[in-house]
């Protein structure tokens, strides 16, 4: 049986390979005819709307200008000194002290 069965596979498979196949044919393009007169030149539209203006902003008011001040008195001489007296002629110089060695 499993011949059988082999066989009649192959037998299906050879008869539907012989099948006829329809031929493909490719049907050329056309050639494009001479170009014909040009068309005449359209109207030309019209100018649209223009748009409205703006609105400009108020003007701020400008503060009122301060008051000047007063002007101060001018204050009293004060008394000169007595000149002091011409030294001996004798330097001292002070030496810090030295910081003690950790």
């Amino acid at each position: 049986m499993n011949r059988t069965l082999l066989i009649s596979a192959l037998l299906a498979t050879l008869s539907l390979a012989a099948c006829d196949k329809p031929t493909v044919v490719n049907v050329p393009a056309a050639e494009p005819g001479p170009p014909g007169p040009q068309g005449a030149t359209g109207s030309q539209g019209e100018t649209g709307s223009q748009g409205a203006t703006g609105y400009q902003g108020a003007e701020g008011v400008q503060g009122a200008t301060g008051s000047q001040g007063a002007t101060g008195y001018q204050g009293a001489e004060g008394v000169q000194g007595e000149t002091g007296k011409t030294g001996e002629g004798t330097t001292v110089i002070v030496v810090p002290a030295e910081t003690p060695a950790n």
